[in-house]
Parts: C-alpha cells; sequence; structure tokens
C-alpha cells in the first residue's frame, strides 16, 4: 500500500496520471470532492486544498466556510479505467480549517477521533461489512435482471458478468475481496471485503460503492445500495463483523467460553445491544431503510443475539478450531446507504461502553422471534429497533452517547436534516394513498 507522498508522485509518473481527485465525505455518506492536475499535485499534498464548505451537506455555515481538503496518501489509488481517454487518480482527504485544526463535520474525523480511545490501550477495531445491492435496467424502474436466487449462478447472466468486473475492479486497485455471490432477492448481489481496520474499511466501503456503480453504468445497467428499492422481497443489509485486536491476539476469543467468547466480547455486544436504539438513524439513515426493517424478510428489528438465529440482530458465528483469529460478532441490522465512518464510529462507542460499565450479556435467544407470541418476547426482553425515520430521530436526540460520538456538529446537522427528510415523507401523497383512497372517498 502506498504510504509517502514520494510514493504518490512517482506512481503518478509512472502510469501518466492526468487527474487527480480529492474525495471526501458528507455526513449522508456522499462522496464530494474535486478535481487537480498533476501540475498541482505536489503543492496539494504539502498544503491541502482550500474550498467552499458551505454547500456541502452538514459542513460549514456560511461565515465559517473555508475549508482545507488536505490527502491521505495512504489513500491514493489509479481508478482503473480512463475517463473521457484520460488516467485519473483519487485520494480520500481529511478536512480541516485554514489553520489545520481537524474540522468537526468532517465523518472521516469523526471515526479518526473515536478510533484515538483505543491506542492509549493497543487496540484495533476491526470491520468485515457484507455490502449488499440490487442491479436493475435502470435508474427510473427498479426492473429485476434475473429470477436467481441466494448462491445461484449463472455464466451468461448479465448481473453475475458485471458483479465480477466490480470484483476484478477493487482488486485492481489493492481492496481485497473474500468472496462475491447472488443473494437471495431476486437480480440481488454481494461481495464481501476481507476485514481491514476501521478507518481503512470506511475508505474502502466508500470505494466499493463508487467501483460497483461505475461499473454498472458502463455495462448500461444500474446498480443501487437503496434498503428496500422493491416491495414483497428482501432489502439490502451492510452485515458489520466487528472484533478488536491488540497486536496478532484477537481479544474477542476465549477458548472456555461456551461461545468462545471473551469477556470484553459479551461486554461490547451487550454495549451494542444496550445503545442500538439510540444509534439506529445512524445505520440506518433514511426512510426507506425502514420499509427493510419489518418482519419477514431477514433484515433484524428485534434486539437479541444468537448463534445460528438469523432472526436475532447480533449473531455470532460459529468457532472452528485453528481460526481464533475469526472470533467475531455479526451486527445484521445496518443498511448499505449509511455513512460508514460514522456507523463503524458509534457501533465502537456503543461496545465501548459496555465494555467501560461491565454491561452484563443476556442469554441468546435461538428460537425464531418472528414466530414468537408478543407474551414470549416480553417474557424473554426482547425489545425492538424503531420502526421509523421520525422514531430513529426521537431514539438518537435523547442520546448522550451518540452526541459524544459524533460531536455536537454533526449530531445536529444529521438531525436537522433527516427531520426535514421525514417531514418531506409525511406531506407526501403517494402512489398507494391514491389507488387505496380514490376510488373509496
Amino acid at each position: 500500500m502506498t504510504k509517502t507522498r514520494e510514493d504518490v508522485l512517482r506512481l503518478i509518473d509512472e502510469a501518466g496520471v492526468r487527474y487527480i481527485r480529492l474525495c471526501f465525505t458528507d455526513i449522508l455518506g456522499k462522496i464530494k470532492g474535486m478535481s487537480i492536475t498533476r501540475s498541482e499535485i505536489e503543492q496539494v499534498l504539502d498544503e491541502g486544498q482550500g474550498f467552499d464548505g458551505s454547500s456541502v451537506e452538514g459542513f460549514a455555515r456560511i461565515e465559517e466556510s473555508d475549508l482545507m481538503a488536505v490527502p491521505d496518501p495512504l489513500t491514493f489509488r489509479i481508478i482503473p479505467w480512463e475517463i473521457s481517454g484520460e488516467k485519473v487518480a483519487m485520494m480520500f482527504c481529511d478536512i480541516t480549517y485554514p489553520d489545520g485544526k481537524p474540522y468537526e463535520g468532517d465523518p472521516r474525523w469523526v471515526l479518526k477521533r473515536n478510533l484515538a480511545r483505543l491506542q492509549d490501550k493497543g487496540w484495533t477495531l476491526y470491520v468485515g461489512p457484507e455490502i449488499e445491492y440490487f442491479y436493475f435496467e435502470s435508474e427510473e424502474e427498479p426492473n429485476i435482471l434475473d429470477q436467481d436466487g441466494y448462491f445461484d449462478y449463472g455464466s451468461v447472466d448479465i448481473g453475475a458478468q458485471v458483479r465480477k468486473a466490480a470484483v476484478n475492479a477493487l482488486e485492481a486497485i489493492d481492496i481485497p475481496v473474500e468472496c462475491s455471490h447472488h443473494e437471495a432477492a431476486a437480480s440481488q448481489h454481494e461481495i464481501d471485503l476481507k476485514y481491514q481496520e476501521a478507518l481503512i474499511m470506511a475508505d474502502f466501503a466508500q470505494v466499493y460503492r463508487f467501483i460497483v456503480k461505475q461499473v454498472a453504468m458502463q455495462n448500461e445497467i444500474y446498480a443501487t445500495f437503496m434498503p428496500k428499492p422493491i416491495y414483497g422481497i428482501n432489502g439490502s443489509g451492510m452485515h458489520c463483523h466487528v472484533s478488536l485486536f491488540k497486536g496478532e491476539r484477537n481479544l474477542f476469543f476465549d477458548p472456555a467460553d461456551e461461545y468462545n467468547l471473551s469477556v470484553m466480547a459479551r461486554q461490547f455486544t451487550a454495549g451494542i445491544l444496550t445503545h442500538v436504539k439510540e444509534i439506529t438513524l445512524v445505520l440506518n439513515q433514511w426512510v426507506n431503510s425502514y420499509k427493510r426493517l419489518v418482519p419477514g424478510y431477514e433484515a433484524p428489528i428485534y434486539i437479541s443475539w444468537g448463534r445460528r438465529n438469523r432472526s436475532s440482530m447480533v449473531r455470532v458465528p460459529m468457532y472452528r478450531p485453528g481460526k481464533e483469529q475469526a472470533t467475531r460478532i455479526e451486527l445484521r441490522s445496518p443498511d448499505p446507504a449509511t455513512n460508514p465512518y460514522l456507523a463503524f464510529a458509534c457501533i465502537l462507542a456503543a461496545g465501548l461502553k459496555g465494555i467501560d460499565n461491565a454491561y452484563k450479556l443476556p442469554e441468546p435467544v435461538e428460537e425464531n422471534i418472528y414466530n414468537m407470541s408478543e407474551e414470549k418476547k416480553a417474557g424473554l426482553n426482547v425489545d425492538t429497533l424503531p420502526n421509523s425515520l421520525e422514531n430513529a430521530v426521537k431514539e438518537l436526540e435523547g442520546s448522550e452517547l451518540a452526541r459524544e460520538t459524533l460531536g455536537d456538529h454533526v449530531f445536529t446537522k444529521l438531525i436537522e436534516n433527516k427531520k426535514i427528510e421525514w417531514d418531506q415523507y409525511r406531506i407526501h401523497v403517494g402512489q398507494f394513498e391514491q389507488e387505496k383512497y380514490l376510488p373509496m372517498l
């Protein structure tokens, strides 16, 4: 992996790169940025690139709009196809004020600030997301491309071919892929990235979404990370496999435990279960996200954990002898349209809260919760996630954990944005209402 300013300049010249995209992320997870030429890159690497942040979602107000985009050489990659006949590279940037102070509205800084809590302990957070998405004929209508199901593979199917092309593109820019396959719903796919340190993985997740969409567009189809694009079939999730390490030692593994989970892993999991309602807005940030979080379509709505139970929100994959390093927990509620920087920061903060306060993990639930009576769920103290964007906003608003994790700026701006989105949705008259009420009222 590229590490220095000199490496960047050498690779640019060796490949004949003419333009470099300086990328950053707004609070909603959308990649923003600007392009510079080869002649400008040396100065930008030394000093950063100034820009007006007042028009970026969740960024600066008019009176504090001058910001700097400071490239991180570790993130340098050459896009694996030419754009308008030219070779183009990209780098992620940290956003600062002109005096070099980190800008508190930068989601990448939010994650870095939370990860800094681990440094004194010598701990490292690893994340491995399973990011699902759909291929459609176009962005206008969700017309599916196949009738395949889970792990089906058709070598002549356009979706399989485009997914393979996306995998090749990711690996061409040194983003390791563990596996890829067709998902449960028609025209739904998944590419799993090999677990990485959290900041690296957040950058990778952004590149992943960019690559998948661009490769689809090159093949004249459309890729979407919309959580629930079609009524009546499964939506798309971003299951996050999470573990803490100290050096080479997996802090989540204990060979003597029934589930091979250390005390720390149990406390971390208990922290997530305790605080997940408060951070659900970050993990599932769109009106559409809550169309996915409903019973009957594999997405978890019940706050519980288990090993074999896929109706639980947190799953502990089975331990395999000799694979202690792979011991982890799998949080199954996030969706692929989240902001990965903010999502990973909130997952970490909730888990650390459990460790710091020695939360006790409740007993696992291994039965299918969807089939339980309300009385039985109440007896097991099984709570549910917020069922709408409005309710998720209310949970976040009252959360000191979320405010501390996100910082006042992002916390406030995110809530403001989501209240506007909910209000727009609330007053919209849609097809359902027209079809149901026009003939009868």
